[in-house]
């Protein structure tokens, strides 16, 4: 595969990727999308970073995902995008949808962080500049913010479309009832509001727990899940303890080593035994689980090679379960010390 400035995608790139509507919108995700949390910031590898992503867009994979503070540090991946879209897919900016958020702490003082109106639009101004970009097909506010009126968030976010910043709009980290409020308001300004996106895997039902999945559902919005893989405990990786080379050992910030409690790794490998029933790895499994119904129109995957690229597109070959899979599933992930955010 080339991946200088000479790239040219894959004629085949669209044969085997499904590209459902995001809720009741007229816009279509890949099932599976790639994102930039991880491996994209400044102590990451810029060669992989390309392989990376010709890799995905090469297998359909048409929606990075980003914010404004992935990192490290704080702007990287944004940056890097920036270089990637210049050096290589300038042309195909049209068949990509682009997403990035604001939310979280990004600069000092209190203009840099939550969701006031000054920080949302303000902070896309920066990630535009950071990624080359005239527009992003997605803006997400990211996370609930307590103390701003929710009617100034959503209309800066309405602001946002109107100057034609950004296509849509999204809420992420959001619950239930604060999203159907947020989405009242959203509808009352005409704001293309259509997707959420939240943390959603086996080990990690919050959302079937705060509304947000049931909701999503009535109002007609998407659901893009992230962490599908609890930062890589739903793989083989840690099936047998935890490797040197790993998340744990490398990148503390989000996986630590008190996550993999005994109880989390005897789930994982009766996970893994259940996974290999289904003639699927525990990975492409737990995506598949993500993708079992229509509430999830597509999960975020993280990747440090090109080939767990490839391995992870496998789970839409096989998004069927069975009732006593199903069933099974649950009393493994639900046993007492399993369930739980990994932090």
């Amino acid at each position: 595969m080339d991946i200088s400035k000479t790239y040219l995608a894959a004629d085949s790139r669209y044969e085997t990727m499904a590209y459902p509507r995001c809720g009741r919108s007229g816009l279509r995700l890949p099932r599976i999308a790639l994102g930039f949390w991880h491996n994209f910031g400044d102590t990451a590898d810029y060669g992989t970073m390309k392989a990376l992503c010709c890799t995905a867009f090469d297998h359909g994979i048409t929606y990075f995902d980003l914010a404004n503070n992935y990192g490290p540090a704080y702007g990287s991946a944004e940056r890097n995008f920036g270089q990637l879209m210049d050096g290589l897919f300038r042309p195909y900016r049209d068949e990509l949808v682009i997403a990035t958020k604001a939310g979280y702490d990004m600069w000092p003082g209190p203009y840099g962080n939550w969701g006031s109106r000054k920080y949302l639009i303000a902070s896309l101004d920066q990630s535009l500049i950071r990624m080359h970009l005239d527009y992003v097909d997605i803006f997400y506010h990211h996370r609930m913010d307590p103390e701003t009126p929710l009617e100034e968030t959503m209309g800066a976010l309405a602001q946002i479309v109107r100057s034609g910043k950004a296509l849509y709009v999204g809420l992420s980290n959001y619950d239930g009832p604060t999203l159907l409020r947020a989405a009242t308001i959203l509808h009352e300004l005409h704001v293309p509001f259509i997707v959420n996106q939240n943390r959603y895997s086996i080990f990690d039902r919050t959302i079937e727990k705060n509304g947000l999945k049931d909701t999503s559902a009535d109002l007609g919005l998407g659901i893009v899940a992230f962490s599908p893989l609890c930062q890589g405990l739903l793989t083989d990786r840690y099936l047998h303890g935890i490797p040197e080379d790993s998340r744990i050992h490398r990148d503390g910030r989000f996986l630590k080593e008190k996550s993999l409690t005994p109880e989390k790794l005897q789930a994982i490998r009766a996970l893994n035994d259940l996974a290999a029933q289904r003639g699927q790895t525990l990975a492409e499994m737990a995506l598949a689980w993500d993708l079992k119904d229509t509430d999830v129109t597509t999960v975020l995957i993280g990747a440090s090679k090109p080939e767990q690229i490839l391995d992870n597109i496998k789970a839409i070959e096989n998004t069927s379960f069975s009732a006593e899979e199903l069933q099974a599933i649950d009393a493994i992930s639900f046993a007492p010390g399993v369930q739980g955010l990994i932090r």
